[in-house]
């Protein structure tokens, strides 16, 4: 168990919506408010033409009366001769009977083919009219919209630290005015915070780096005095190495502090010359602890802060180092492109360690197994500043226990 006399509370999970996430391949396809809107409107009017043409449809049937009996017949006479290019079953070498039975099947006739044509024309005139009115209510949908999509790119480009843009939506004191207006509001409030607190960073900066390297000036001062006595150098030292985890401790908070952001300006960044660069930083540390270093490191380029990810090789691979077996131990530091993403691990033996605590050494001042101060390992802030860096960039880190004791770290970065 990780013996802590006061836990810090559990930080809130960072949102996973990454601003810089591309467009889908079919845009067409996702069932945005837009396309909603348009087959809500497209399909009321559809709806409402089919109506309308079944009434009209039905109100000429019946003013044409069809089935119904001949608005005329012939009664009688001599010498009727009748001829019809419409309706050949109609000539004069007829019976009066057969006559007039011809004329009421020839209008039944005319009558169905009038019917037949009216719907069959209104269907054609209805569908080119849905047509136009799909894409009458689209254009309608996206310019009503458009204050979301004002929003949104808004929402965006805050997203990416620019805390600087503003909506200022103009036009009608409406519901998407207010909704603009309460953003742009929400923006101007979380500006000043952030200024404030980045204000705050450089003044405790400037204030706590200060005396700190004023102590440790004074106390090497002493310290190369030969005549000095055994107790005071002893005391010296032990204060020396307590003012210089002082400034540790600073420098990660401070690095924390700035690390929680987006990072801003992205410039490419190999991570095997990263994870080469912290590899040489901790070579000698590792050889006094007879730790050995192995690995192959594939080029992955990605789009962040050189500085910053250094950071976070360095911690991860310092840790590998600190918290591993006495004798035969090794520390193995790998780097490749899997599946579009860059991947950074760092494997290592070491104790075993529970899954269950394996949340636990990403929080501030968490160690495996020790108290929260008075190590001489470290400041406890390492992982958790490899955790807001990888966040910075857009990805994550996750530790899992290796079989045997020790951990995998794995930081999945975005190329």
């Amino acid at each position: 168990m990780v013996a802590t006399k006061h836990a810090p509370p559990m930080a809130p999970p960072k949102p996973t919506w990454d601003p810089r996430r591309p467009e889908p391949p079919f845009p067409w396809l996702r069932p945005t408010i837009r396309i909603r809107l348009t087959l809500l409107y497209g399909g009321m009017f559809l709806i409402a033409g089919i109506l309308l043409l079944s009434i009209i449809y039905l109100l000429a049937a019946q003013a044409l009366n069809t089935g119904s009996d001949p608005l005329f017949k012939i009664a009688g006479g001599t010498d009727i001769k009748v001829t019809s290019e419409n309706c050949p079953a109609v000539n004069s070498n007829q019976t009066l009977g057969e006559f007039n039975a011809a004329i009421s099947n020839c209008i039944d006739y005319q009558r169905r083919h009038a019917l037949d044509d009216l719907l069959s024309r209104s269907l054609l005139a209805l569908l080119g009219l849905a047509v136009i009115a799909f894409a009458f209510g689209y254009a309608m949908a996206g310019r009503v919209l458009s204050p979301l999509g004002r929003i949104t790119r808004t929402a965006r480009a805050v997203a990416g630290s620019d805390l600087s843009r503003r909506i200022e939506l103009d036009g009608p004191d409406d519901e998407l005015k207010e909704l603009a207006d309460t953003f742009d509001d929400m923006l101007e409030r979380l500006q000043r915070a952030f200024t404030a607190q980045q204000r705050f960073v450089g003044n405790a900066s400037h204030e706590l780096r200060t005396p700190l390297a004023i102590n440790r000036t004074l106390l090497e001062v002493h310290l190369s005095d030969p005549g000095a006595p055994v107790e005071l150098q002893q005391l010296g030292k032990t204060l020396l190495a307590t003012n210089e985890r002082s400034e540790q401790l600073v420098e990660g908070l401070l690095l924390l502090a700035r690390s929680d952001n987006q990072i801003v300006e992205r410039k490419p960044v190999d991570l095997a010359e990263v994870a080469s660069q912290a590899i040489d930083q901790v070579r000698g540390e590792a050889e006094a602890k007879g730790v050995e270093i192995r690995g192959e490191q594939s080029a992955a380029v990605v789009q962040g802060n050189g500085v910053l990810l250094e950071r976070i090789a360095l911690n991860l691979v310092q840790n590998a180092v600190r918290y591993n077996v006495p004798e035969h131990g090794w520390v193995e530091v790998t780097t490749e492109i899997q599946h579009g993403q860059a991947v950074f691990v760092v494997s290592n033996t070491g104790p075993v360690v529970p899954a269950y605590e394996l949340d636990n050494i990403f929080e501030p001042f968490r160690r495996l197994r020790t108290e929260r101060t008075g190590s001489d390992k470290g400041v406890g802030l390492g992982l958790s500043i490899a955790r807001s860096v990888a966040r910075a960039h857009g990805g994550h880190i996750v530790a899992e226990p290796r079989e045997g004791g020790g951990l995998v770290m794995r930081v999945t970065l975005p190329v």
